[in-house]
């Protein structure tokens, strides 16, 4: 998956009753050439699958398509044993992973796990902390010896095979700092999209902090998480009275997507369906064998 490349993948749900349609859908998308599934990170929650063993099942189960936690809980899950799991993964499955990172969400549950809660300031430190730890942790070399402000390695000897591209959810202008700095990739946070004021206002944020740090920004990825439906029929309107993008027709969002890449710099789409809905067959099938083909063709045509 090269930096340059647009992907486009699809939010599973993970309740563990849904457990059989998750590996139909993904397993479909594989077939349909879709490049990733995304899932959620909420270990606190009793009836959800765990991200990483779902996505680890999963890519045991396909061929191509990656998988990534949309994004990782990382309170719950220290940096040196997320770099074991995500290289781990990246070897058992060609490379078919991407690691989405979070600062921490829902302090309150994740304190109920038992973590030791941070503040915001602290969060956003450790967040980025944990990315240069992982990071440092993959692709071989001699052993690393990280002394932290929130970590601490002794001497551990890195796994042989790269880290994956790390996309985080950053949203506060420290967090989007630190993504400038040491991420790979930015998910807009609240499905905001290319013509938003949180993109407008953010984006900049990173492409700063990049240049400060001697990075091109044009290496950091934005990739959309995005709802909205595909319609059999063309919409009247594709935004609503607030702008938002809510969906159209199969030709409406090749237009929409062609522009956001071609004049917005958008390189990855992560498609919702609206509300809490699950996807349904025909939509997910139209994203991954008429919407996805027809942006990369137009796309590579004008790009």
């Amino acid at each position: 998956m090269s930096i340059q490349d647009v992907v486009f993948g699809f939010g599973a749900h993970t309740g563990i009753d849904e457990a059989p349609e998750l590996l139909r859908m993904v397993q479909r998308a594989d077939q349909d050439g879709l490049d990733l599934f995304s899932i959620s990170d909420h270990p606190y929650i009793g009836d959800r699958l765990d991200a990483y063993a779902s996505i680890g099942f999963v890519l045991g189960r396909t061929r191509h398509i990656a998988g990534f936690a949309n994004v990782s809980n990382l309170p719950t899950r220290p940096a040196p044993m997320l770099a074991r799991t995500v290289t781990t993964l990246s070897a058992l499955s060609d490379g078919r992973v991407v690691l989405g990172m979070g600062a921490g969400g829902l302090w309150d549950r994740i304190a109920d796990m038992g973590v030791p809660r941070l503040s915001p300031g602290d969060a956003v430190d450790a967040f980025e902390e944990a990315i240069v730890l992982v990071k440092a942790l993959s692709g071989g070399g001699g052993p690393v010896t990280h002394h932290g402000r929130h970590y601490r390695v002794e001497g551990i000897d890195p796994a042989p095979v790269p880290a994956p591209p790390v996309w985080t959810g950053s949203v506060g202008k420290k967090s989007l700092a630190a993504t400038g700095r040491v991420a790979d990739g930015w998910l807009p946070g609240h499905a905001a999209d290319w013509l938003s004021e949180r993109y407008r206002t953010s984006r900049p944020v990173i492409d700063e902090a990049a240049a400060a740090a001697g990075r091109d920004p044009g290496e950091i990825r934005t990739v959309y998480n995005l709802p909205g439906r595909i319609t059999d029929r063309p919409l009247p309107a594709t935004r609503d009275g607030d702008g938002r993008w809510i969906g159209g027709s199969a030709g409406q969002w090749i237009e929409e997507l062609t522009g956001a890449v071609l004049e917005h710099g958008a390189s990855g789409f992560v498609l919702f369906p609206p509300g809490h809905d699950a996807h349904d067959d025909v939509s997910l099938g139209r994203w991954g064998a008429e919407i996805a083909p027809a942006v990369r063709e137009a796309v590579a045509k004008n790009g």
